[in-house]
């Protein structure tokens, strides 16, 4: 992702219609950069934490659950089936996704984000994890997801707006989700650095994500910055 300025409105809109100016395929699989030194903990460009092939997922409410732990060898202990291990943001992380509530023996659990909105949870899907550090006021292109996306921030205030409207949260453990389609603009917002994960789901054979120019965020989240 390319991240941009969002003050003024004028700057986001200009900003944003040359985003999409460049060739989508250029952007098509925008999570595929893997992180490396310290990019997504500083800001800039969210990266790419982790990939997990899931196969087919379950028919009963699913939900993307966080943990953390005192030192990489007790994570990987405890890591289940479709569990993957984390360094980031100075901790041990241990994501999984599956029932509400589970606990791992060694485990801080921090929360169970979900039930996520899953629409066709036919055929294989995969998941990936990106960590990233916004700046207040940071945004990135329009762009779309082929599977929910859901977001664990650990520190700042998050808004998503979509033709649907606006979410807002703010404070350590907040979360986010979107379904799987509409396009979506997510911004930092209030005076605290935002840093934290996102989770995109996805079915295999799928771009996570893509730019589109087909819709013009209404400039919602600069309101409730």
């Amino acid at each position: 992702m390319i991240w941009v300025s969002s003050k003024p409105l004028a700057g986001i809109l200009g900003a944003l219609a040359l985003s999409v100016a460049i060739p989508l395929t250029a952007h098509a699989q925008a999570t595929s950069r893997t992180c490396s030194g310290q990019a997504g903990e500083t800001p800039g460009p969210a990266c790419l934490v982790a990939h997990q092939d899931l196969g087919a997922l379950p028919r009963t409410p699913l939900y993307w659950n966080i943990y953390t732990f005192a030192d990489v060898q007790a994570a990987e202990r405890a890591k289940p089936q479709h569990g993957v291990v984390v360094q980031a943001f100075g901790e041990i992380w241990m994501f999984d996704l599956g029932a509400k509530g589970r606990q791992f023996e060694g485990g801080r659990h921090l929360a169970d984000v979900g039930p996520l909105p899953i629409e066709t949870p036919q055929g294989d899907f995969s998941a990936e994890y990106l960590k990233s550090t916004f700046a207040p006021g940071m945004t990135a292109p329009v762009h779309v997801h082929s599977g929910p996306e859901a977001f664990y921030a650990i520190s700042g205030g998050s808004c998503l707006e979509t033709p649907d409207g606006v979410q807002v949260a703010r404070g350590s453990g907040h979360s986010l989700m979107v379904r799987q389609g509409p396009p979506m603009l997510l911004m930092a917002i209030g005076q605290e650095t935002r840093q934290g994960f996102a989770l995109i789901l996805h079915g295999d054979g799928s771009p996570p994500t893509t730019l589109t120019s087909a819709w013009t965020p209404k400039g919602l989240c600069l309101k409730a910055s």
